[in-house]
């Protein structure tokens, strides 16, 4: 979905009460059968993953595409990048495709944080573009979060120096799930990107319902110094495919792409070609998670416990016992919920599952809290 129709839609469905989100799911009629991974019983919260997907569309795709599985990905991929241009709103040398935006993330940790350059980053966010800068001897500045859970711009800006190879936002941010305001968010990027490049990480971007909120491909098509990620592996529901995407101008995405080295596979460009148009299916994906989010507060609310309104499909609350502890006692409980993510060692953060998970999780929260 382009970002100006998504914005249309948000605006016209809204996501404010639950009956707006009722509303939607019954207009979409759709009927999608769940991920049933290993012991169906166990609901596996702990990934940020969407269990409703690939939508059907791309599963018939995938079973139709088997013939040109004996090819390598070169041959199919162009037709992708265009694809993914004409959705962002940039030329095809803008587009560098990877092996979810992992791979995407750590070759730009590579590229900037070699030779003993550093990287800035808000902490806890997610780490895999810090910790591959690290194997290349690159310092990275973690900067704690404020009292909001929120990126604090002012802190990052403050660790700026002649060293400073990249400034790291992961927005909507893993695992807190706060989005930064965005008046402040283009004005720190355009204020450093003179000095340093701006990742932006928009593995999330799809499931924040601020109709307005904006994408910071914006400012790579003033061809500013900014990369933004983006992946398959949430609302399209294709994690286990490996497929995502940076945008960037294109001085910077030639580097980026002499750093890509697995890539992905002929299988999942098919798969992410038929994504992008089934429109069905994200909206569909959008409500549903939405509607489990409602879930979680309303559960949270109820035993009382501080939680911070999330714009991902995951919410980050507050358990006040060590997080170690609580994973294991909600696993005895058949529910998996997210690893650690010092320093915030009593704090657990939920994904969005299914309308029978959210309640299996609702039930084994309240026992394990009483």
């Amino acid at each position: 979905m382009k970002n100006t129709d998504r914005r249309q839609w948000l605006k016209t469905v809204g996501l404010s009460g639950s009956f707006a989100i009722l509303a939607g799911l019954d207009a979409l009629s759709m009927d999608y059968a769940p991920e049933t991974l290993g012991n169906s019983s166990i609901a596996r919260l702990n990934a940020n993953e969407n269990p409703y997907g690939p939508s059907k569309k791309v599963r018939d795709i995938l079973k139709n595409s088997f013939d040109i599985a004996c090819r390598y990905p070169f041959s199919v991929l162009g037709d992708l990048v265009q694809l993914l241009a004409e959705k962002e709103g940039v030329t095809k040398d803008h587009i560098v495709v990877c092996g979810g935006s992992t791979e995407g993330l750590k070759a730009a940790g590579l590229l900037y944080g070699k030779d003993g350059r550093e990287v800035i980053s808000a902490d806890p966010t997610f780490q895999s573009l810090m910790r591959y800068s690290e194997n290349f001897m690159a310092k990275v500045h973690r900067v704690p979060v404020n009292e909001f859970l929120e990126h604090d711009l002012d802190q990052m800006g403050r660790k700026v120096n002649n060293k400073t190879g990249l400034i790291y936002l992961c927005n909507p941010n893993n695992p807190t799930g706060t989005i930064i305001n965005k008046d402040l968010l283009k004005d720190f990027c355009t204020s450093f990107d003179k000095q340093t490049v701006i990742f932006s990480d928009e593995a999330y971007y799809d499931f924040i319902t601020v109709p307005d909120y904006p994408s910071m491909v914006s400012l790579v098509k003033e061809e500013r110094n900014v990369i933004v990620s983006k992946t398959f592996s949430k609302v399209y529901g294709m994690a286990g495919l490996r497929i995502g995407y940076l945008i960037a101008k294109p001085e910077i995405a030639g580097k980026l792409k002499a750093g890509i080295m697995a890539m992905t596979n002929t299988l999942a460009i098919e798969a992410a070609k038929e994504a992008i148009k089934d429109d069905d299916f994200y909206k569909f994906s959008i409500l549903k998670n939405a509607e489990a989010k409602a879930s979680i507060y309303k559960v949270l609310d109820e035993i009382g416990l501080e939680y911070v309104k999330s714009h991902t499909n995951f919410v980050f609350f507050k358990t006040g016992r060590p997080i170690a502890q609580m994973i294991e006692a909600m696993k005895r409980e058949q529910v998996i919920i997210g690893r650690p993510f010092p320093p915030m060692l009593n704090w657990a953060r939920v994904s969005t599952g299914t309308t029978e998970q959210m309640a299996q999780f609702s039930i084994a929260l309240k026992k394990v809290m009483s």
